[in-house]
């Protein structure tokens, strides 16, 4: 059968299948009109696809790296040709990201399959200095199995597809369980699949229930995650608890530092962009701004005027900040502006609901200025479009509080002093540190961050060790009878004194 919003489906390549359990309406944030339907999958549906995905992987592993990289190349070049317009408005019509925002991050994912297709080829193992004549010892790489990958409704495809591509280039079978806000998109999207061998890759939409289900199955092998550090810590200590490896994301509340020889103009439009990229729903969205006293009132000014420029509205029209995902999202972000004003903090702009738009979950760009950390908005992820700013007396201060947090996903630093520079990159408690630049990614560098901000990276070379496990290989290709082998000559029990031992 063929993909229809509207009829809810599960995807085992290359089938799109119809789900037996009851259908839920899917609700568009901006408009709160229905969407199309989606169902839970159930647990004869998993093993279904579980004893298929175990079936291909079986025959996927054997393949070559060379046979392996062709058929990720293929499928990059189907990517890349396909139309992605309807996966992109349902993406833009489930979440509410800005068109232009959906069609550009599927837009990345043809790169990490052909970049993955050619790591697995180059990195298959270590040849390592013998530790005796007469014998070759090395390493070799292996797939787990079948990896599960769990997935967020922000960035829905492209980081689907950053672990998958790792995943299948080592030589896995792949499960995906897409977010309830963006499973339709996703399985529009997997019509890209349709290629691959028969089997190699599920996509089953459900909750909790089934993400606990995937886990705990004795059949899958890996767990990949984005999301909330709440699930996150669930999802390793289930991960742990079957003795399986875990990569998680977390998120996090990530610093950026204004620095005082910071052009104000890059300054401003760099955190505009940084804090309210897709509402402020980026896992390294800046949150917290430690801005140095001697540029702070020039900095909010601009900053302020760049944000109330921006245009709220509709994904699909044209607007840079589109609704948050769900009401609860809404409730959420303006409890946690709430609770600062009480406690000192004053707005600068937004602050609340776009006048004229009481339909769908919008909210404006927010700046708050006299920030402490005794407010809720600096010691938990805000994951909405709100910019927190903390007045700093110079960037030593603004790096101590920066890093006085339980969060280090990502920071970001604006600086023409070379020497902040080097120092932030030095002394950033963060897995990932950006000097002007904010919110970068490179297919070849780890992305992830320290402390409750996650386990494990994702892309780099990192990305592909997270789906396959080592093993040592010794061969001595002249079998010889070694010297330490049993039984040990005589002389070996003679103490220092040349006394036979007891």
């Amino acid at each position: 059968m063929d993909f229809d919003p509207n009829r809810p489906t599960w995807f085992l390549n290359p089938d799109f299948r119809p789900l037996a359990a009851a259908p839920r309406p899917v609700i568009d944030p901006a408009t709160l009109e229905p969407v199309g339907h989606i169902a839970e999958a159930t647990e004869a549906e998993t093993e279904t696809a579980l004893t298929a995905l175990t079936a291909a992987q079986a025959a996927w592993k054997r393949r070559d790296a060379k046979s392996r990289a062709k058929v990720l190349h293929d499928l990059a070049n189907v990517i890349e040709t396909t139309d992605h317009g309807p996966a992109a408005i349902l993406m833009s019509r489930e979440m509410g990201k800005p068109y232009p925002e959906a069609i550009g991050e599927i837009a990345n994912c043809a790169p990490i399959f052909r970049y993955y297709a050619e790591m697995a080829r180059d990195e298959a193992g270590k040849v390592a200095g013998t530790t005796q004549p007469g014998s070759f010892q090395y390493a070799r790489y292996e797939p787990y199995g079948v990896s599960v990958h769990i997935m967020p409704f922000n960035f829905p495809i492209l980081l689907m597809c950053w672990t998958v591509a790792a995943s299948l280039a080592a030589g896995n079978g792949c499960i995906v369980k897409p977010a309830p806000a963006t499973t339709l998109s996703t399985l529009e999207f997997m019509k890209c699949f349709l290629g691959l061998p028969e089997g190699l890759i599920a996509c089953l939409p459900g909750g909790v229930a089934l993400a606990e289900r995937l886990i705990a199955s004795p059949r899958t092998h890996a767990v990949a995650f984005t999301g909330s550090v709440a699930a996150g810590k669930a999802v390793g200590m289930a991960a742990a608890a079957a003795m399986k490896p875990a990569v998680i994301e977390a998120g996090g509340s990530d610093p950026m530092i204004v620095c005082e020889s910071a052009p104000i103009d890059v300054a401003a439009a760099g955190a505009v962009t940084a804090a309210f990229h897709l509402s402020g729903q980026v896992c390294t969205s800046a949150e917290r701004f430690y801005v140095v006293d001697a540029v702070h009132d020039a900095f909010i000014a601009a900053f302020a005027e760049k944000a109330r420029a921006l245009r709220v509205g509709n994904g699909l029209a044209k607007s840079e900040i589109g609704p948050l995902v769900s009401e609860a999202a809404r409730d959420r972000v303006a409890g946690l502006v709430a609770d600062a004003v009480e406690k000192g903090a004053k707005v600068v702009t937004g602050g609340r609901v776009p006048p004229g738009q009481n339909r769908g979950w919008f909210y404006e760009p927010t700046i708050l200025t006299g920030c402490t950390e005794d407010m809720a908005l600096l010691q938990s992820e805000c994951f909405g479009p709100v910019a927190a700013v903390v007045r700093v007396k110079d960037f030593d201060e603004a790096v101590a509080r920066a890093n006085a947090s339980p969060f280090g996903l990502g920071a970001s630093v604006f600086t023409t002093s070379l020497d902040e520079a080097m120092e932030a990159a030095d002394r950033l408690e963060a897995g990932m540190v950006w000097v002007n630049n904010p919110l970068i990614d490179n297919d070849a560098l780890p992305f992830g961050g320290w402390k409750a901000s996650g386990l494990g990276r994702e892309l780099g070379r990192q990305g592909l060790d997270a789906f396959r496990r080592s093993k040592m290989v010794i061969i001595d290709h002249k079998p010889t009878i070694q010297g330490w082998w049993y039984p040990y000559p005589d002389d070996w029990f003679l103490d220092a004194g040349g006394r036979v031992l007891d």
